[in-house]
């Protein structure tokens, strides 16, 4: 591993929840390093029936920990039922992009849309563009990009919708762009492995490069009944286009109720040294953001 596996114990509270039971989340987190400054982006959610991702929070992490929050999208802006983890990056040109993970109201498909501005601040709904439609029978959501020399990557996950009771398991599908807004899918990169802890679903939520190995930190879970509470996992390979799975359980979890430690985003900060954010589940049941500050 590049870096040390996240603990709980050593972790701190980022952004708590909007609230203090189940179903009430802060996480999904997304983040960057611009002029030596973190900036941050995560989803905000309450119960089914209460509003699910009902915004998508823009902050300049000061220090890392303190977020200042310099934008909120609403759900109802971007004409979604929910919204779901975003990714949060900027182009060689400077030009600051915020991707979004938007539920098509009244479905179980999901799309990607893409805002743009100058400054983060300055992101408007109004200007949304799809770059990952879905299909008819395909919902995708939750990009993970990296940029490398003139190629953009970019791995979401993609979820079947024949079968609405079939509609949660996910596997993660791999793409590339020129100018990431304009992708090319390259086919599925994980799935999940029969009868073991995995076994119904993987996402990917972070992926670095590690000499000539590349490590992606991956969500799974056995369950439809585990959806929510995904445990992080550990996948490695030699490009960006295909990963095998590490160890026979998960690599880190929530000492909590069902053990949710998801949407891992490792991001290298220079001189061996990184900062995690993750989503996990306390003790009410409810999700909190986390970060820890680590050397590797």
């Amino acid at each position: 591993m590049p870096f040390p596996l996240p603990s709980y114990e050593r972790s701190r509270v980022v952004v708590p929840p909007p609230g203090d039971t189940p179903g009430h989340w802060a996480g999904a987190p997304s983040a960057c390093v611009v002029d030596g400054e973190i900036y941050l982006a995560y989803r905000l959610r309450r119960p089914i029936g209460r509003g699910r991702g009902y915004a998508v929070v823009v902050a300049h992490a000061v220090g890392g920990e303190r977020p200042e929050t310099l934008a909120v999208i609403d759900s109802d802006r971007m004409s979604a039922e929910s919204l779901e983890r975003p990714a949060l990056v900027v182009t060689p040109e400077g030009t600051w992009r915020l991707y979004l993970s938007c539920a098509t109201p009244g479905t179980k498909h999901w799309r990607v849309e893409v805002l743009e501005a100058a400054h983060p601040r300055s992101f408007d709904p109004s200007t949304a563009e799809v770059v990952l439609p879905g299909s008819d029978a395909i919902g995708v959501k939750d990009p993970v990009i990296l940029r490398q020399g003139d190629k953009w990557h970019l791995w979401a996950s993609c979820h079947p919708l024949a079968d609405p009771d079939e509609a949660d398991r996910m596997v993660t599908d791999y793409a590339t762009s020129a100018d990431g807004l304009d992708w090319t899918w390259h086919g599925t990169v994980l799935t999940g492995r029969p009868g073991r802890w995995d076994a119904r679903g993987v996402r990917i939520s972070s992926v670095v490069t590690d000499g000539g190995r590349t490590v992606a930190c991956y969500d799974g879970r056995a369950s439809a009944a585990e959806n929510y509470e995904e445990r992080t996992g550990i996948a490695t390979g030699d490009g960006f286009g295909m990963f095998e799975q590490q160890g026979a359980g998960p690599a880190a979890v929530s000492p909590y109720a069902g053990g949710g430690l998801r949407y891992l985003t490792a991001l290298p900060l220079g001189r061996g040294r990184w900062r995690l954010y993750y989503e996990a589940t306390r003790a009410d049941g409810a999700h909190e953001l986390r970060t820890e500050l680590i050397a590797a």
